[in-house]
């Protein structure tokens, strides 16, 4: 697997053209792979992926319809318009009463300085909708992407980047995990989203992804700690916390700076320490409290710790959100 920073040194090659081309009639084993992790089925991939324990899926999807979803690890899987999730395992943690995180931010969510980066604080409201993604056993050293609950009326929707996951067997995502240990319990990601420029051609200006998840001992996910509002068409020039889980570390990463506009539909943002497995991790505007980026897009992330991309959040992902909240039961 490669690494996610150092993966995003390589931060999503896996989606090469070469590679892409290659895998676009067949759906291969899925593969957790972010431009902040790295996969284990490419020690080349670039981006900021943590290693991944599943291939590089890339079918190409029917024309119409905008967003797509994959399920299952199995050839020609790939399906359009009204997704139909598989059933997931029973999470095997239960949330508890007592992990219930505080109401109200705290002031600790904001750096001090612009563009320093520190580890998040723990039982917040905000930070305790950011998560880890797990291939196998939730535990050290096992995550390899970040994604954060989406608000939604369903309650059940994660956001990620979509170079991380390719197909939702197997992915476990542990909101405010640190130092091995799940404090809200674990939810089963049951389907992926994304739209059709990605499906179909690895488009970056559209590496974003939303994951349905299935209700852990009957709660679903964003009753346990909340969700972030999806942003769209904000400005460029927002200040945002930026938040993701190196590989190498147990607990999430926090900067606050202003982001800038790298081409017409990507954003960036100087932030030290957001190596492979911070893939995913949302951007979430200081003003409004909305998420409006995930580190994706160009470079898958970023090639550099220190500089990380969103593709930029408009009408396309709003659409999919719409298609995706309409499908789910």
């Amino acid at each position: 697997m490669g690494q996610h920073r150092r993966a995003r040194s390589r931060r999503h090659r896996l989606l090469a053209p070469s590679l892409f081309t290659a895998l676009s009639a067949v759906v291969v084993a899925a593969v957790v792979t972010g431009t902040h992790g790295f996969s284990l089925a490419d020690a080349t991939a670039a981006g900021k992926v943590a290693r991944s324990t599943r291939t590089v899926a890339t079918a190409p999807a029917p024309s119409p319809p905008a967003a797509t979803v994959s399920t299952a690890p199995v050839a020609d899987t790939t399906s359009s318009g009204s997704p139909t999730p598989t059933t997931a395992p029973t999470p095997t943690d239960t949330p508890t009463a007592t992990g219930t995180p505080t109401t109200a931010a705290t002031p600790d969510v904001r750096s001090a300085v612009l563009g320093t980066t520190a580890p998040a604080p723990a039982d917040n409201r905000e930070t305790s909708t950011v998560g880890a993604l797990f291939s196998g056993p939730v535990g050290a050293g096992n995550h390899f992407c970040t994604a954060s609950v989406l608000h939604s009326a369903t309650g059940n929707l994660l956001l990620t980047a979509a170079h991380c996951v390719n197909s939702p067997g197997g992915v476990t995502f542990a909101p405010g995990y640190r130092d091995g240990s799940a404090p809200y319990g674990t939810w089963q990601v049951t389907a992926v989203h994304t739209a059709s420029g990605w499906s179909q051609n690895g488009d970056v200006d559209e590496d974003f992804a939303i994951l349905e998840t299935a209700p852990n001992n009957g709660r679903n996910v964003e009753d346990v700690v909340g969700g972030n509002k999806l942003g769209t068409d904000e400005p460029f020039g927002a200040t945002v916390r930026l938040y993701g889980y190196p590989a190498s570390a147990e607990e999430p990463n926090l900067c606050t700076n202003t982001t800038g506009q790298q081409s017409a539909y990507q954003r960036v943002i100087q932030c030290p320490a957001y190596p492979s497995g911070t893939s995913g991790g949302p951007w979430i505007n200081t003003a409004t409290g909305d998420v409006v980026g995930v580190i994706g897009g160009y470079q898958q992330g970023g090639d550099s710790d220190d500089t990380s991309y969103s593709a930029y959040f408009d009408h396309t992902i709003a659409t999919l959100y719409t298609q995706v909240e309409g499908s789910a039961p």
